[in-house]
């Protein structure tokens, strides 16, 4: 099996994460123009359902495996990983089953009473399907990411998005005749399938790269296993208490929405809209560069674990300094672009000029999101999930919080929503950065952080420039095409100048060239 270097792995990872959000942009214009925001809402809404699914079904075994395989591969231990996928076999099927029945029976209650739209019954019923999926798919990646491999993971993610996209336009508008509603719950079968499709794939890159059968002696290496389900689960819980704090949060989320901006006097079917504009349009794009930072946060947890169990501290820090200048840089240049030209990427991207207000709230916040991933995988790596978990607690109480005293205000109503999401970015991030400096012994320099803010700042000042210099060619997206790619230019030049990035910085994606050997 190809090992990659960290570097290597993270840049696979990075390729196909832009590949997948390039697909997905394409897949949420699609569902957008044929549903328009009421439909997105309907779908958004049945979407953080899909998501605490997903967390309940993995129990935060991905990383728990990846730590875990990572550390027997030191020491050549091919018995202890195959311990290891065993357990982890019988703990997600066990788990499947429950979360199953237990989605049948709550879907009514969700939908007509939490919701409070019952419309939102039949998106919530597609997503049934999709437990036991999601769960051996987890065990599959946290092997192969424990094995630093990321090639597997890389291509599923881009299979998924292929097969979203292919399937997408035929569902919704196929039942879009029934009714919005009907649409909604086909966006979410091609969620489905392309997660179905994904799994295939990666269990055909299992068998032809494992080393060992898992179903040989399978029973034997289960009741052998005791200790790695300790392990596991030294590792497992806080992070499913991490992801699922953050799941129940995006879980409760339109919910208190859906209440807050009733008490504002905001019709169910217009606060449907609003969030769809903010979750399903706005949101999004505002996420746009965690594909970079979701490729760092995969890659640091075996990386960083390896150097812990061999007390590497210098690599530690290394890996942590990439990590956050990596985020730095493809953060920076996001958040410039979005908050200069909102209004224009929504026109073109979703016909929502309207969803724009949303991004250019949150965007001078979402820098400290693309820093959060790859701070909670080293918190996972240095065994500190359990604090993870508590900085995860504290920011999703304050956001649900915030949404219920806010959103309920008449003259704030969603502004409010987004006002909540920008603090809990803002805090999560500085309690997770606060603990890692603290066991680390880290201390952070003032001069590269005034040098970052003055090139961002520099950066939105040369967009909001361009965009007017640009207005001759009179064509929406010649604008914006034309200036977006003038400000990405002035932000590759100011970082040089400042000495921020460099030429050797660009050697590391010659692994681009090499990724699909082998």
């Amino acid at each position: 099996m190809t090992k990659q270097t960290f570097i290597q792995g993270t840049v696979i990872l990075v390729l196909a994460g832009l590949l997948t959000r390039i697909l997905g942009f394409i897949n949420k214009m699609v569902v957008a123009r044929i549903m328009g925001p009421e439909g997105v809402g309907l779908y958004m809404m049945a979407t953080p359902t899909l998501i605490l699914l997903i967390t309940l079904t993995q129990f935060g075994l991905p990383v728990a495996i990846s730590k875990l395989v990572a550390e027997a591969e030191t020491t050549g231990d091919e018995a202890r990983v195959k311990r290891i996928l065993v357990v982890s076999i019988a703990i997600t099927a066990s788990l499947s089953v429950i979360f199953t029945v237990g989605m049948m029976l709550a879907i009514p209650f969700l939908s007509n009473y939490l919701l409070t739209d019952e419309r939102a019954i039949y998106p919530l019923l597609a997503t049934i399907p999709i437990v036991p999926i999601v769960a051996l798919s987890a065990i599959l990646r946290g092997y192969f990411q424990g094995k630093q491999n990321m090639r597997p993971t890389a291509m599923s993610q881009v299979i998924e998005q292929l097969v979203r996209i292919t399937l997408v336009a035929i569902c919704t508008k196929a039942l879009l005749p029934f009714g919005i509603e009907y649409a909604a719950a086909g966006a979410m079968i091609s969620v489905v399938m392309g997660e179905l499709v994904s799994l295939l794939y990666m269990i055909w890159q299992f068998k032809k790269q494992q080393s060992f059968r898992v179903r040989r002696r399978s029973f034997t290496a289960l009741k052998s296993g005791k200790r790695d389900f300790s392990d596991l689960m030294q590792v497992a819980l806080p992070t499913t208490g991490s992801r699922m704090i953050g799941s129940l949060s995006y879980f409760f989320e339109p919910i208190v929405v859906a209440h807050s901006l009733a008490a504002a006097g905001v019709a169910t079917a217009v606060a449907t809209s609003q969030y769809g504009a903010l979750n399903g349009f706005a949101l999004p794009l505002l996420f746009l560069p965690t594909f970079i930072t979701h490729a760092l946060s995969i890659s640091l947890v075996p990386a960083v674990s390896e150097a812990w169990s061999n007390q590497n501290f210098e690599l530690i820090h290394r890996r942590l300094s990439q990590s956050i200048r990596t985020a730095t840089i493809f953060g920076g240049a996001s958040v410039a672009i979005l908050f200069i030209f909102a209004e224009p990427l929504m026109d073109l991207l979703y016909e929502a000029p309207e969803a724009a207000i949303y991004v250019q709230l949150i965007a001078p916040f979402s820098l400290f999101l693309y820093f959060q991933g790859p701070l909670q995988s080293v918190l996972q790596a240095l065994n500190l999930a359990r604090t993870a978990m508590i900085n995860s607690l504290i920011g999703a109480s304050i956001k649900l919080l915030l949404i219920a005293i806010l959103a309920s205000q008449p003259n704030l109503g969603m502004t409010g929503t987004a006002i909540a999401i920008s603090f809990s970015m803002v805090l999560v991030t500085l309690l997770h950065a606060q603990a890692i400096a603290k066991t680390l012994s880290l201390v952070f320099r003032f001069r590269p952080i005034v040098s970052w803010v003055v090139v961002i700042g520099a950066t939105m000042w040369i967009s909001a420039q361009a965009k007017e210099v640009f207005s001759f060619l009179d064509s929406v997206f010649l604008i914006t095409t034309a200036g977006i790619l003038f400000s990405l230019l002035s932000y590759l030049l100011l970082m040089f100048s400042f000495r921020l990035v460099n030429f050797k910085d660009l050697r590391h994606f010659r692994v681009l060239f090499t990724m699909f050997k082998k």
